[in-house]
């Protein structure tokens, strides 16, 4: 186990998360390989997305959302970070911010200064996959158990 997969697993039991996790070949890290290898659905898949603001004061936000749904950037995650102009993160901000690779960000290791928004879709699911904190790891939860997040919140809307 890498010391990014012991910092997750420590914080999962700081938060008392109720969890199992999956071991994933880092080839299949990405969620339709990962989903077509593993027998899953990508509607019981979370991906969680770093995206930031592209004007003024550098801000970010992480966000959540099924597999089969398309993060709504340019109008409510823009609406919600109160700028003109976002994107998504790249691999060098995600890294830099999480300390994370794309393909293995989990909800669990983002900072707490970042605003955590999870799509009010994701909170049907009966179970939930989504990042290790490496792309070598799965974490098959409850969605509830993204409650337990300090800084979550759910999002009607945040999805397309």
């Amino acid at each position: 186990m890498n010391n990014i997969e012991e910092t997750i697993k420590s914080t999962l039991l700081n938060l008392d998360v109720k969890y199992e996790w999956i071991q994933v070949d880092p080839e299949f890290a990405d969620t339709q390989a990962f989903t077509d290898k593993y027998g899953y659905r990508l509607d019981q898949s979370g991906n969680t997305i770093i995206v930031g603001s592209k004007r003024g004061e550098k801000k970010f936000s992480a966000c959540i959302v099924l597999g089969i749904h398309k993060l709504d950037v340019n109008k409510k995650v823009k609406s919600l970070m109160a700028t003109s102009r976002v994107s998504f993160a790249t691999p060098e901000d995600t890294m830099l911010i999480t300390g994370m690779l794309i393909g293995g960000v989990t909800p669990f290791g983002i900072p707490e200064s970042i605003p955590f928004y999870i799509d009010a879709k994701v909170m049907e699911s009966e179970f939930l996959i989504v990042g290790g904190g490496s792309r070598s790891g799965k974490i098959k939860i409850h969605p509830k158990e993204l409650l337990k997040i300090p800084n979550a919140q759910i999002i009607e809307g945040l999805s397309l």
